[in-house]
């Protein structure tokens, strides 16, 4: 068999690049998602145990006032003022400290403050350490994203990015099925929300055994000057890859003037070169939110609004749940044929139109299947905008780039829920989805009128 023999003038991109297909780099990629699953885990049980705070009192389903601390609004807030903070100051954290130290933090820091929320027993108290938790997860998302990118060759990281969402999202109906059994109940006396909220806090306890598979990028290592250990690892790697495929790695294809060591700032996302960009991922994230969590945070309280009662509500979410992870799933045979902007900019268009017409079901059977319909637009727009927003910036300020722009999706959901429960409020499940469908209008114009191509192409061409 040949070895692996390095071009010695390569670069580390340019390596990781020219690797086919194998099982070790998605071995990699699903030690990184499953670490995910337990934000996922978190991000998706505030709409399921809306019902079971809205039966302990601690919360009601509509506010007095506009911004009223006790109404659920309040409670998607902190969860997104949370990560707002995380992702638009913490993240640069992982373009100083790496990403493997970062990931294992952030999925610690998530753990511990979690727990400690489940034993709140005041609107504001489950707010704040909400907020707290929150922090963890905005770091950790923007994170993986960051790693994915970083480890995936260009042919691939489309592929990857819905693999990556599809293992995540099958926390999904976990978590629905954990919160049908428990939340209408108080198991032990505790009441069922608690028992949700405290075994996603169980993501600790594989801390370090995710962490023992992974590599720290090596595209960062060389980009931090770290050449003997980005050379170690990424020898590594083609040894595994070259072991599996039985043939020699092709090679090397580098671009014009391509180096692996450069310093970069925050304020290089307003240079020439990315500003267009810069601004399209803002208009973007702070629309797109609307639309994703409007749904996914809400569905059982709009079904509530409905007149559906408690049970009947978490059973249907359930059940609609289990179609996460299949959008992504069946993405994986598309995510890199087509280009990346048009189906983020489709799959807006897609969940504009089904929500109107969800907003319209009575029976059972259509609420289930538009639900699900919606479900699946919205997962095509997840793994899609994942792995395109994280390729538009160099590895030097990735995670920085990517958490400020990402940012503003939160910062957005921290007021949209607010404006979702004011429609919910005056106009119903109609005005709901309206407003969501105007705000995915708008994230078809960004990014399908301005975005940039990047299908296919290295992350290195990309960013320049």
């Amino acid at each position: 068999m040949a070895t692996t023999a390095a071009v010695p003038s390569a670069t580390i991109a340019a390596r990781i690049d020219r690797l086919p297909s194998s099982r070790y780099v998605r071995h990699l990629i699903l030690l990184l998602s499953l670490g995910g699953c337990f934000e996922f885990y978190d991000l998706f049980f505030t709409a399921y145990i809306a019902p079971g705070l809205f039966r302990s009192g601690i919360f009601t389903a509509t506010t007095k006032a506009l911004f009223g601390i006790e109404g659920f609004a309040s409670f998607v807030a902190a969860l997104f003022a949370g990560l707002f903070v995380g992702t638009i100051v913490f993240s640069q954290l992982s373009d100083r400290h790496g990403r493997r130290s970062i990931f294992t933090f952030s999925l610690l820091w998530y753990s511990v403050c979690t727990f400690i929320m489940a034993f709140q027993s005041t609107a504001m108290g489950i707010d704040i350490w909400r907020f707290i938790a929150s922090i963890g997860i905005g770091v950790e998302l923007v994170n993986i994203d960051t790693y994915i990118s970083e480890l995936v060759p260009k042919e691939t990281r489309g592929a990857a990015f819905a693999f990556n969402q599809f293992v995540m999202f099958c926390v999904v109906p976990i978590v629905a099925f954990i919160s049908w059994l428990l939340v209408p109940q108080s198991p032990f006396g505790i009441d069922g929300w608690r028992w949700v909220v405290a075994i996603g806090a169980a993501g600790a306890v594989f801390i370090w055994w995710i962490r023992l598979g992974l590599p720290e990028s090596p595209r960062w290592l060389a980009q931090h000057g770290r050449h003997d250990e980005a050379a170690r690892i990424m020898e590594d790697i083609e040894q595994r890859v070259q072991n599996e495929t039985g043939q020699p790695l092709p090679a090397p294809q580098m671009l014009a003037d391509e180096t692996d060591s450069a310093k970069g700032s925050w304020a290089e996302i307003w240079s020439p070169a990315f500003i267009r960009r810069t601004i399209v991922l803002i208009v973007f994230n702070l629309f797109q939110t609307v639309g994703y969590y409007g749904f996914a945070s809400w569905v059982p309280t709009l079904l509530i609004a409905k007149g559906i009662t408690v049970t009947k509500s978490l059973e249907y979410t359930f059940i609609i749940a289990v179609a996460n992870p299949f959008g992504p799933l069946i993405g994986r045979t598309f995510a890199d044929r087509f280009e990346r902007k048009w189906q983020v900019a489709w799959a807006a268009i897609a969940i504009a139109v089904l929500g109107l017409v969800f907003s319209q079901q009575t029976e059972g059977f259509w609420i289930i299947v538009v639900g699900i319909l919606v479900t699946l637009a919205n997962n095509w727009m997840s793994f899609a905008f994942h792995a395109y927003q994280a390729e538009l910036y160099p590895t030097r300020i990735r995670a920085q780039a990517v958490g400020f722009v990402y940012s503003w999706s939160r910062f957005s959901a921290i007021f949209s829920g607010f404006m979702i429960a004011f429609f919910l409020k005056g106009y119903g499940n109609t005005g709901v989805f309206t407003f969501i469908a105007l705000c995915m209008v708008v994230v078809f114009v960004a990014v399908g009128g301005f975005g940039p191509r990047t299908t296919r192409q290295r992350l290195e061409q990309i960013a320049r």
